[in-house]
């Protein structure tokens, strides 16, 4: 069955929402527990999404890629971003190891909420009813907007949380060089997405991740 544009902002909206708060205060509270307290005092460490929300990036540009991806009959391909939590890496007890942890910690909730709503499609694999069939349909949506948060962000390339845990990991003439093009690193995402690069590079991984959680949780 076809979904209409609004029944698929309804399917959607909670569990975009909820991938990019839990992901973004993923890492505050990572920052916090390594030591540098700045997303604390400025209050992101929340999972109020007014906090953490980009009006470009987390409303106009997923929006308008589900809206194209309706019209033409196609699977959304989703891309966005949410307003950075703020991190004082010389805060932090061990800068450029717990670099990584911090870095890592937005993507490994994405995993976490991936494995979840796998776990709730499959109490719902069957719906007999219209209830069940939404809770199907949200449920597929948070796996799929949770994997490619994931994967997108566990791309090498600063500021992404990838690039930043290359720069950790790196040792430092290497780490150095990567972290300089950090700069140019959301002109890269944004050309690899046009290019078609981006969608090419994720989307058989996502597919490869999501028949993995299903076929373990489902």
């Amino acid at each position: 069955m076809s979904l209409g544009a609004i029944q698929i902002f309804a399917i959607s909206i909670i569990p975009v929402l909820l991938a990019i708060t839990v992901h973004e205060a993923s890492h505050g509270y990572a920052a916090k527990y390594f030591g540098d307290k700045t997303a604390y005092f400025l209050g992101r460490i929340t999972l109020n999404p007014l906090k953490h929300i980009d009006p470009v990036g987390t409303i106009l540009i997923p929006g308008s890629l589900l809206l194209l991806a309706y019209v033409q009959g196609t699977t959304p391909f989703l891309f966005g971003w949410a307003k950075p939590v703020p991190v004082n890496f010389s805060n932090l007890n061990n800068p450029k190891k717990d670099m990584m942890w911090v870095a890592f910690a937005g993507p490994g909730s994405n995993l976490v909420m991936a494995i979840i709503w796998a776990i709730v499609l499959g109490f719902f694999q069957s719906p007999g009813n219209s209830y069940g069939v939404f809770i199907n349909d949200m449920a597929q949506v948070g796996i799929m907007i949770n994997l490619i948060l994931m994967l997108l962000n566990l791309l090498p390339i600063p500021p992404l949380d990838g690039g930043r845990m290359a720069v950790s990991i790196l040792p430092s003439p290497w780490s150095y060089k990567l972290a300089s093009i950090e700069q140019y690193g959301m002109f890269i995402i944004i050309f690899l997405f046009i290019s078609g690069f981006l969608s090419a590079i994720l989307w058989p991984l996502v597919s490869f991740f999501q028949g993995l959680l299903t076929g373990i949780f489902v």
